[in-house]
Parts: structure tokens; sequence; C-alpha cells
């Protein structure tokens, strides 16, 4: 008997998204360098190497977030025990809404979402590095 699903990754993204305060990758285009900000890319590392990540950027891929988050984890980064506001992103904005849901879940404050993810950054003439 096949599974039955009752809630899309569709409808999950959309629900991160609802939850997640969001920022424009124009105005993210001026944190860069800020010290009160840190941008945290969750891509995988393969897609980072391809396209570059935002220049600062923590590199976090999705499936290891939580472990990097949690300050008794053996692969904490230090980068995520600090008083400043995480911006999130990925390649469309999908994965950082839920990654960052489950950061806010952990008491990481404050967290925003790249809306568009590296796809916006790129067309607003943000670099990558």
């Amino acid at each position: 008997m096949p599974q039955t699903i009752t809630k899309t990754s569709k409808d999950i993204v959309k629900e991160a998204m609802a939850d997640v305060p969001a920022i424009s990758a124009e105005a993210a285009m001026g944190l860069i360098g800020a010290p009160d900000h840190v941008f945290v890319d969750l891509r995988d590392g393969t897609e980072q190497a391809k396209t570059g990540i935002i220049p600062g950027a923590v590199a976090s891929s999705r499936g290891m977030l939580e472990f990097h988050i949690d300050p008794d984890s053996p692969a904490h980064k230090p980068e995520f025990n600090q008083d400043k506001t995480y911006v999130f992103y990925c390649a469309s904005g999908g994965r950082s809404a839920m990654a960052a849901k489950v950061a806010m879940q952990m008491g990481l404050s404050p967290v925003v979402n790249l809306s568009g993810g590296v796809g916006a950054w790129k067309k607003a003439g943000g670099r990558l590095e």
C-alpha cells in the first residue's frame, strides 16, 4: 500500500515563509560587511562551490544546521553564538525558509530569510565569491 502524504513540500515551504520574516535582495545587499548581521548559506557544498557564496557568509548546509547552531554539538559553529541578525539564504528561498523556521524554534534570534535566494541576489546585482 502506498504512503498517504498529507502535506506537500510546497505546503511546508509556504508555512515556513509565512512564519519567517523576509528581506529583499536589494535590502540585504546593504548589510554585506555589517557588524550586526551574519549571512548563512544553506545550500550544499557542491552548489556553493559551483556559484560561490555571498561575501562573508557562513556555510551551513541544510542537513547540518541544527548541529552547527547547538552549542553542545561537536559540530557547533561559533558564528551561531553571536548577538546578531542571521540572514538565511539558499538557491531560491524555500530551503532557507524551512531552515530559518527550525533555527527560530531552537531559539536563534533574530532570523530573516532572503527572498528569492541566490537567484534574486544575482538578479539584483549582488556579488558572490
